[in-house]
């Protein structure tokens, strides 16, 4: 990758000596680069305080890939690699018939690049111009540390992020050809991914522990997944042994293939699935004094930037409103938010606010967030995103 320059002002070396790894293009007191550029970052004084990524167009203008003076080389990418591949193996994601992600972007230190794995099938979403320029070098290199032949790569670089940096959309095989049916095994689970339609690089990949968590709680009760997309949450309750569930998704598409899902894991005549908009039939169900054993609610994100967190707050009030009351006295409300920009105490302020409109007791049994698979970098908060509330309900 070519070379640049960006000063950072005063401010903006203050920001960075915090630990973040964004410099912002308020905080660009001058640049000498090219969009895509892997630039040095410099201090007012001159001095090099690290190496980034360098976009023309986001707010981001510097994504930091390292600190100091020493450029990134093609074996520091390496380096980076084998660390995001280790760390997969160590917590066991690497069963060639399961799937994770393999590459979290800026929280695995390559910043604007994600691979996903379903079986021997690698996604790739690259959301900046130089996450563009590294694609292939990196995922050559992924593909050789995993303990197993990569069958086929396909990219999926349709992300709104894009849009920010003016990059097109770009989609469709990298190498090889996909497997007419792409199957997944998860423990007893074993589910289907669209990986040139489905949602994100075809699959929600983040919420798996927390399915494994509803199916704990799942033996013997009625359960009820809202905005249940491919009905795993669904699926996984039903292998548990619940007694009765019901999925409602408004995409006719995604639930073809939760029924699909459901048949393949031999709970159909256990679960069912409907279409609806989720929010006006949780309210008519609510009315109607349907009562559940477990609720789960995991809508798409409700504010995906600042300015709308405002109308966030009023919808996850009002949802989980619902939830709550479709809830039976001893039963359990699972409510999810993958938006960053809803920060936890927030969330749980809104959910506890649902909970004494609709007349219920309830108290917070757990708190998770996303897998291993998904880091958290400590000093990049925006990489710990999803929340989800396991509350316990009283009605008396």
């Amino acid at each position: 990758m070519t070379s640049g320059i960006v000063h950072a002002t005063g401010k903006g070396r203050r920001w960075l000596a915090g630990g973040h790894p964004w410099l912002y293009r308020d905080d660009v007191a001058s640049v000498d680069a090219e969009p895509g550029d892997l630039v040095a970052v410099q201090d007012p004084s001159g001095a090099t305080i690290g190496h980034g990524l360098f976009s023309a167009r986001s707010r981001i203008a510097v994504r930091f890939v390292n600190r100091g003076s020493e450029r990134p080389d093609a074996e520091f990418w390496g380096r980076r690699i084998q660390r995001a591949v280790a760390h997969r193996a160590r917590h066991g994601f690497l069963d060639p018939r399961g799937a994770c992600r393999v590459l979290a972007g800026d929280a695995d230190g390559v910043p604007g690049l994600v691979v996903d794995r379903y079986a021997d099938v690698l996604v790739v979403q690259s959301g900046t111009l130089a996450a563009d320029r590294l694609r292939d070098g990196l995922v050559e290199r992924i593909a050789g540390a995993l303990p197993f032949a990569v069958s086929c790569v396909y990219e999926r670089s349709d992300a709104g992020a894009r849009k920010l940096e003016g990059l097109e959309e770009r989609t469709g095989p990298l190498r090889g050809e996909l497997p007419a049916e792409l199957v997944v095994h998860d423990d007893r689970l074993e589910y289907e991914v669209d990986v040139v339609q489905g949602h994100k690089t075809g699959h929600y990949l983040d919420q798996r522990e927390n399915r494994a968590a509803v199916a704990a709680r799942a033996g013997g009760a009625r359960v009820l997944d809202a905005f249940c997309y491919d009905g795993l949450f669904a699926i996984r309750a039903a292998l548990a042994g619940a007694a009765q569930v019901l999925g409602i998704d408004q995409s006719e598409k995604a639930l073809e293939r939760a029924r699909r899902n459901a048949e393949r894991n031999g709970v159909l005549d256990r679960v069912r699935f409907e279409k609806a908009d989720c929010m006006q039939d949780l309210r008519r169900r609510a009315q109607a004094g349907e009562r559940y054993g477990v609720v789960v609610l995991d809508p798409p994100a409700f504010a995906r930037n600042r300015t709308e967190v405002a109308g966030a707050e009023r919808g996850y009030v009002e949802l989980n409103r619902r939830g709550f009351e479709l809830v039976e006295d001893g039963g359990t409300l699972v409510s999810a938010s993958c938006s960053f920009n809803v920060r936890t105490a927030d969330f749980t302020s809104w959910i506890a606010r649902a909970a004494h409109l609709a007349g219920v007791d309830a108290w917070l049994d757990e708190l998770r967030g996303a897998p291993p698979d998904h880091p958290v970098l400590l000093t990049l908060p925006e990489s710990s995103y999803l929340k989800c509330v396991y509350a316990r309900v009283a009605r008396a």
